[in-house]
């Protein structure tokens, strides 16, 4: 199963753009989309149509943001980014080296990003949100368990070892 493709909308009238060119670029955004797709709740929705300005501390310049998702319920419109829960914190581990670093950078961008589109979505009377693996897990829409949580393994067989011919 790919984790990136095109998605197929089942109810093109209450896609909010071009129902033609939704692309998913994970399995979560995937899912994401087919619950807005058949909830009836939602009214309309769409993906990567809402472009947010934010700037970016590290190189002190203004980049666009496109969010995951606008989903536009009965009562109320939401703005949605569909992350792993990691990029939602900051990193921990050994300042030094070039994994920290990357994900410094990364949780810097992130908090740049979503407080625009905080910003952009009060400024209209919406909320913004986060989802990430365990919001789609209590949501339902997550089948398979989430890493970090594993199953109990199975006992293994006794390893024998093959005789020599």
């Amino acid at each position: 199963m790919a984790y990136s493709g095109r998605y197929q909308v089942k109810n093109p009238k209450k896609y909010l753009g071009d129902h033609t060119k939704v692309v998913y670029r994970s399995l979560w955004e995937r899912a994401a989309f087919q619950w807005c797709d058949a909830n009836p709740d939602v009214k309309g929705w769409s993906s990567e149509e809402v472009v947010v300005p934010y700037y970016y501390e590290v190189d002190k310049r203004y980049h666009r943001y496109f969010v995951d998702l606008k989903i536009v319920m009965k009562e109320k419109t939401i703005l949605v980014e569909i992350k792993p829960a990691k990029e939602t914190e900051a990193p921990t581990g050994q300042r030094r080296t070039k994994k920290y670093i990357n994900e410094a950078l990364t949780y810097v961008k992130n908090m740049n990003k979503w407080e625009a589109a905080n910003d952009y979505a009060n400024d209209r009377g919406w909320e913004f949100q986060i989802w990430t693996e365990h919001t789609l897990q209590e949501m339902k829409l997550l089948t398979k368990p989430v890493p970090g949580k594993l199953k109990p393994l199975k006992p293994m067989k006794p390893y024998r070892k093959k005789p020599r011919k």
